[in-house]
């Protein structure tokens, strides 16, 4: 059975400070984010009715709209509140919650956009694995052609629906190859990231993953980082350089939608779904349900 649009579904969905019938979420055709990309997101999991550091996204909500000139009219607090009241009105424990901010429908209809509202939703919903049965057998990646690119030209630590343009083209390329997802280079020629998810990479028992110089520094990920050291696991965070990946053993990606997935190939390069790859996979399906 197909599964149902997301656009059409029960439930409720929290919009500008109240609760609104799920079909009823809409947005006005000339709302600046759809024009302009005016727009940010987070991506959160909730285990047990409990959101795997929701504070942190919230206070990342509020940076990202920062970073795209525009402030949220509701607090880290009243976002919060809003996260469990959502999950609450459609009676999920475990769940995958967005939030997302973007300028709407208003005065101005152009690039400039001050007088414009800014608008916030909360929706929550049940989802499983982002990578399917990757968490068992390891994700297959295609490389992509795009770039991560210069910091200069964008606001990469903000996590901003514009920034995903070239992820959701290098995605597609992947899913027509027969692969879950791409890994990405920088502009640099480093390796980066995948499409949605940061990358872990270990070589004789040590872990390398790039410095986030150029993309988003996952709270997932930086979780995962926390979690080798605890384990007294050498992290290296740096600049990684393509030729590097043949000598790599394993490899997992990590986000909050794809949480620790390990990866079984990148393009003619294969990994193992080591020790350490189910150590991580395991360790982190236990930490976020503690």
């Amino acid at each position: 059975m197909a599964e149902m649009p997301y656009d059409n579904r029960d439930g409720k969905i929290w919009m500008d400070g109240q609760l609104v019938d799920w079909r009823d979420a809409n947005v006005h055709l000339l709302s600046h984010a759809l024009h302009y990309a005016s727009s940010v997101f987070e991506g959160e999991r909730a285990y047990g009715g409990k959101i795997f550091l929701s504070r942190k996204h919230s206070e990342r909500l509020h940076f990202s709209a920062n970073e795209l000139d525009f402030q949220i009219p509701y607090t880290v607090d009243e976002l919060e509140a809003a996260k469990m009241e959502v999950m609450q009105a459609n009676g999920l424990s475990d769940a995958y919650v967005r939030a997302v901010a973007w300028r709407g429908a208003g005065q101005d209809m152009g690039v400039a956009s001050s007088r414009n509202p800014v608008r916030v939703a909360i929706a929550a919903w049940e989802w499983g694995n982002y990578y399917g049965d990757a968490k068992f057998k390891g994700a297959k990646l295609d490389i992509a052609k795009w770039k991560r690119p210069d910091p200069a030209t964008i606001p990469h630590r903000a996590k901003a629906a514009g920034l995903y343009m070239i992820c959701t083209l290098s995605k597609h390329a992947a899913e027509a190859k027969g692969c879950s997802d791409a890994m990405m280079f920088d502009y640099r020629g480093y390796v980066a990231e995948a499409t949605g998810a940061n990358i872990f990479f270990v070589k004789d028992g040590e872990v390398h993953t790039p410095k986030p110089d150029a993309f988003l520094n996952g709270l997932t990920r930086q979780t995962v980082i926390g979690m080798l050291k605890d384990r007294q696991v050498k992290v290296h965070e740096r600049h990684i350089e393509p030729g590097e990946l043949e000598t790599f053993q394993q490899c997992w990606l990590t986000g909050s939608a794809a949480e620790v997935t390990p990866v079984g190939q990148i393009g003619d390069y294969n990994f193992e779904v080591g020790s350490l790859t189910r150590a991580m996979t395991e360790g982190y399906e236990k930490l976020v349900r503690s």
